[in-house]
């Protein structure tokens, strides 16, 4: 099925919508942590840990994530030997944006955080080591490095999430001329949420 430039970026846009949910289940399980506090947030990372449609959904979200990774190294690498098959994107200038050019630099840096963040975070809280996650995740962003890091790397998604929301829906067929303006609009919303979302809450905790 994968042979297709057409399924190919089908496939893409599919693993996108994936990992698009899981960043909006993961900014609002953070956002307890601001409010309304410490209760909830270890409430809903227990209800993450323990509900049985959340652990079938984990291998699958990881496979996900591979995925959407590896198609986009590949993608990227075609590019640059063949004519573009990537995400398919309405643009009404001729000039693409800076977020569209460097999809692969964001997706990458975002990728290095993830292998970070699953090293500081994912491991000790799966071994048993840790059992106050608020405690765990509020020190982690006590670290000037790693709270820059964090930033740096959410702006990096917000970037990347500015062109890939949109270039998802043209991907699956979504009408150009009919929609793209409030797909452009929400995307940029979304993008813009995600970025400040997590970057807000590690600030916020740096300096409190």
């Amino acid at each position: 099925m994968l042979k297709t430039s057409v399924s190919k970026k089908i496939a893409m846009a599919l693993s996108g919508f994936l990992l698009m949910m899981f960043i909006v289940i993961h900014l609002s399980i953070n956002l307890t942590m601001l409010w309304p506090g410490k209760e909830t947030f270890e409430q809903a990372v227990h209800f993450m840990a323990t509900n049985p449609f959340i652990r079938v959904m984990e291998p699958i979200l990881f496979l996900g994530f591979i995925f959407h990774i590896s198609m986009g190294i590949y993608l990227e690498l075609k590019n640059r030997s063949n004519r573009p098959v990537g995400y398919v994107k309405y643009d009404g200038s001729s000039v693409a944006t800076w977020a569209s050019r460097n999809m692969i630099w964001t997706g990458l840096f975002v990728l290095l955080f993830l292998i970070f963040h699953f090293w500081n975070y994912y491991i000790p809280f799966k071994s048993g080591e840790v059992h106050d996650h608020y405690l765990l995740v509020t020190g982690l962003f006590k670290n000037p490095v790693y709270t820059v890091f964090y930033v740096l790397a959410f702006i990096a998604l917000g970037l990347h999430l500015s062109h890939g929301f949109e270039s998802a829906f043209q991907s699956v067929g979504v009408p150009r001329e009919k929609c793209y303006r409030w797909i452009h609009v929400c995307g940029q919303c979304f993008a813009w949420i995600v970025g400040l979302g997590f970057s807000l809450i590690a600030i916020y905790f740096y300096f409190n």
